[in-house]
């Protein structure tokens, strides 16, 4: 029988230059398509995210749909346990300005109500569903509507995660059994002629997740989602997903992500950003430069910093901006910024890329900043504005 991750692995082996050492800048994929979201074959790293509301509660789950695509969130994924879940699923896809996934586990006719009901997207787990015929059940349903899929395997919930003894599988043992978990449902999905699919491998662990994303990614052509599952509270869920999720995408593996933090959903979407602008996967709002303090600093730094992230909230267009301690390092050290301030003992300086334009008094420092900040803005955006016009 025809798979096509069988070619796809012959094709990768056939390539001298492929190693998982030496990435080319993005791994290949082939395309899916989330409603109009494109998720992998070249395209940007998709940012999503999950709501947490009762999902047949309609008003607050489109409430909270609708701040997370405000926040920049470019799919949302919905819970689906039951019944009235599913019956809410028509208003909320009717009512949505971002495709909608839902997440099914165990009752395969929620799947089945859920594509019916012109759901974007599916995320099953097809261990907890089990029988292979329900699965067939549900790829039918999606195939015959163009819904894609994600097969989701989580380290916690494979019936290969112990060993002979009992004991849970780490490391390499467990990201061997997570991949060899997906390969069987992927070739569940295939043998039924479907490859709008997408691959998740999650686990609290960095190492087996890490691992079992780099067995994988040869073997299939298909988008692989990146996330920590259960990372944590904000800060420390915000650290194990940037070690996790950025090893992977510096690897060129990693087509959409989800940063999974104990906090309203809305957090983890600038969270995400921050991971892709740090490693120059995407341009997407501003990126802040501000330094860490010294004995040099004169100045009240860390409440000016505050003031001036706070007043980047409201940016979207890509601008990196320099809040930093002394006039001694400042411009030098941030010397890429479009704009920066760098304070003295009362005294500051306003530069961009190096060039230091202005001499200031501090009570100066914010008004003067956040002025240059705006004139910045809107040459960029007549900049694009022009571009656009431009046949």
């Amino acid at each position: 029988m025809y798979r096509i991750s069988d070619c796809y692995s012959e094709f990768l082996l056939s390539r001298k230059e492929f190693s998982l050492a030496n990435v080319s800048k993005r791994r290949t994929s082939i395309p899916v398509y989330v409603g109009d979201v494109r998720i992998g074959g070249g395209g940007d790293v998709v940012v999503q995210s999950m709501t947490t509301t009762n999902t047949a509660d309609v008003d607050a789950t489109r409430a909270q749909i609708q701040r997370l695509a405000d926040a920049g969130c470019e799919i949302v994924r919905i819970a689906v346990p039951d019944n009235n879940a599913a019956q809410a699923l028509p208003n909320l896809v009717k009512n949505s300005s971002v495709p909608l996934i839902a997440d099914i586990h165990f009752d395969y006719r929620l799947a089945l109500s859920a594509a019916e009901a012109g759901i974007h997207g599916l995320r099953i787990n097809p261990g907890n569903i089990g029988d292979p015929d329900r699965v067939k059940q549900v790829v039918k349903a999606c195939k015959s509507r163009d819904i894609p899929i994600r097969i989701g395997v989580n380290a916690g919930s494979i019936p290969e995660n112990r060993h002979p003894d009992g004991r849970p599988k780490q490391g390499e043992a467990l990201a061997e059994a997570m991949v060899g978990h997906a390969m069987e449902h992927i070739r569940i999905l295939e043998g039924e002629g479907f490859e709008s699919m997408k691959i998740s491998l999650k686990a609290f662990e960095i190492d087996p997740m890490v691992r079992a994303y780099r067995m994988l990614a040869p073997k299939i052509p298909y988008p692989l989602h990146l996330g920590i599952t259960e990372a944590g509270t904000p800060r420390a869920g915000s650290i194990r997903s940037a070690i996790g999720i950025g090893m992977l995408l510096y690897e060129g593996i990693g087509d959409t992500i989800r940063v999974s933090l104990t906090a309203e959903p809305e957090e983890e979407i600038p969270v995400a950003f921050e991971i892709l602008k740090s490693l120059d996967i995407r341009e997407k709002g501003p990126v802040m430069v501000s330094c860490p303090s010294c004995g040099r600093c004169e100045i009240d730094l860390f409440p000016l910093v505050d003031k001036v992230e706070k007043y980047l909230e409201h940016v979207d267009e890509p601008i990196k901006v320099a809040v930093m301690g002394c006039v001694v390092n400042g411009p030098g050290e941030a010397k890429d910024a479009d704009i920066g301030l760098a304070g003295g003992k009362g005294r500051g300086v306003i530069f961009s890329k190096g060039e230091i334009l202005e001499t200031l008094d501090e009570d100066q420092f914010m008004p003067r900043l956040t002025a240059g900040i705006e004139q910045l803005l809107e040459e960029k955006r007549a900049a694009t504005s022009t571009e656009v016009l431009e046949p």
